[in-house]
């Protein structure tokens, strides 16, 4: 059988870095782990080939191939995946689709037709046995939460590696927090569940023998949600490491009581982590109380950032305007704190109501529900009828966009966060043109082109004289800038 597996185009958001990209010439921040996993499930006597619409097009002659198409993706996705599957539907072909997405809207895919629900480890044999016989279900899902033992390392094979900024990998699933506007529980669970020490090096094996020398992005939503099981885990990852002269970087999410545990911090700095991604959410404790967000509360959290800085850690920051205990005051208090805090990759997002999350269905209850969620938390959009006038929700929130992000903050914030970063972290030899890449583009639409040319040289000069190693990431730090910049002003 003829596998082809799709993954939908992304719009250009805050995550997407897509004006970052050109700087290192590279097509795409992240490749579909989830659609390279999957394929490692198929038998290998099937014929497979991925398309990602974020690093190249989409050919009749590939449709044309397959017997079968398998799709996946993000809810921000939602529009490419649609416009996918109408055009696979015109060549006749089978449509499998699964994922966040689909998980979330199945019954918005009237034309799709197989869906794997949910988590697919348990749920794969069963539809291979259906397709090879022809007599496949219109809805694959298991109510059980899988063993990742049984989780196959990815098809790395069916990439082009080169097109992308940084490689993925999971090492466990589930959270065991519940803060009410985040689907993680609903999709993984309370209950953590992390692979083996064996299948963790498994995978940072097969990533070593494609060639690949940098980033690897550890994509758990809460990595350290089990405490005991990932100490053992990062011990097995400093083994590794150490055995392959240090060949990645890495990084993760994980919550804010990571500055609480100096065992695990120290590992993750053994290991090689220089950056974990936070959901602050709010510095407002009422906000933070009535989302359910209690491990953020009763503490310093600017104090705790700034320990995770001082220990190595570039601390990206996930923000949310649009609680139902924001006032207009939570405009220029989250602009303070942002500064305050050195945290540059700060994504300031409008509240989302998700589907089946408690604050979905505290909203649908109020009947406050207007839309579905568009999964660009940046693009001025809600979903439902906020407590604040909506017109002071929209000008406050562009307010923290338009100052966080301009060239006089935002490079401010850079020299905030290097003076307080240290770190011994080993980085990986970035191929010379792409070094000279990155320096030319940077030098002549940030440093000629932009507005904020000043600024730029200003804090290169700075970093140059005071902190020459950072410079490098300085340099980095101002190309996400304008990235940011550039998605900011389309958006509005």
């Amino acid at each position: 059988m003829n596998v082809l597996l799709i993954y939908p185009e992304y719009p250009a958001t805050f995550w997407s870095f897509k004006y970052a990209l050109s700087f290192i010439n590279k097509k795409a921040s992240l490749p579909p782990l989830g659609l390279l996993t999957v394929a490692s499930f198929l038998p290998k006597t099937w014929n497979k080939k991925l398309v990602d619409l974020n690093v190249s097009k989409l050919k009749d002659l590939d449709i044309e191939w397959a017997d079968c198409v398998f799709i996946s993706g993000m809810i921000v996705q939602r529009d490419s995946a649609q416009e996918i599957i109408d055009r696979v539907k015109t060549f006749g072909k089978i449509v499998v689709a699964g994922g966040p997405l689909f998980s979330a809207e199945y019954e918005n895919f009237t034309n799709v037709d197989s869906f794997v629900l949910n988590e697919a480890e348990d749920c794969i044999p069963e539809l291979i046995e259906g397709l090879c016989n022809g007599d496949f279900k219109k809805i694959y899902s298991s109510k059980e939460r899988p063993d990742l033992s049984h989780t196959p390392v990815p098809d790395w094979s069916l990439i082009n590696i080169k097109d992308y900024a940084s490689i993925p990998m999971q090492i466990s699933r589930g959270c065991p927090y519940n803060c009410d506007f985040c689907n993680i529980v609903i999709v993984n669970g309370k209950i953590p569940r992390l692979k083996s020490i064996e299948q963790v090096q498994a995978e940072l094996d097969a990533i070593y023998n494609t060639g690949w020398r940098g980033s690897v992005f550890i994509v758990d939503d809460n990595f350290i949600g089990n405490y005991a099981k990932v100490k053992q885990i990062l011990r097995g990852i400093i083994q590794w490491m150490d055995s392959k002269k240090t060949p990645f970087t890495l990084s993760t999410e994980a919550p804010i009581t990571l500055a609480d545990n100096i065992e695990i911090l120290e590992l993750m700095k053994k290991a090689n982590f220089v950056k974990v991604f936070v959901g602050i959410e709010t510095p407002d404790e009422e906000g933070l109380k009535s989302c359910g967000k209690t491990q953020n509360m009763n503490r310093n959290l600017i104090e705790k950032v700034k320990f995770l800085q001082q220990n190595g850690l570039e601390v990206q920051g996930g923000f949310i305007v649009g609680f139902d205990t924001d006032t207009p005051k939570i405009f220029d208090n989250m602009i303070k704190f942002i500064q305050g805090s050195g945290i540059v990759t700060a994504m300031v997002g409008l509240l989302h109501a998700l589907p089946d999350t408690t604050l979905y269905k505290k909203l649908q209850l109020e009947k406050r529900i207007v839309d579905i969620p568009t999964g660009n938390n940046t693009d001025y959009s809600l979903n439902f009828l906020p407590k604040m006038n909506m017109d002071v929700l929209m000008e406050g929130y562009k307010k923290i966009q338009d100052s966080i992000f301009a060239p006089k903050l935002y490079y401010k914030r850079v020299k905030i966060f290097l003076k307080e970063y240290k770190t011994s972290y080993i980085s990986h030899r970035i191929p010379i043109h792409i070094q000279i890449s990155a320096l030319t583009k940077s030098f002549y639409k940030l440093g000629i082109r932009e507005k904020g040319k000043y600024h730029f040289w200003k804090v290169l000069i700075w970093t140059l004289f005071r902190k020459p190693k950072h410079l490098p990431l300085a340099i980095t730090m101002s190309i996400y800038g304008y990235h940011f910049r550039q998605v900011l002003s389309n958006q509005v």
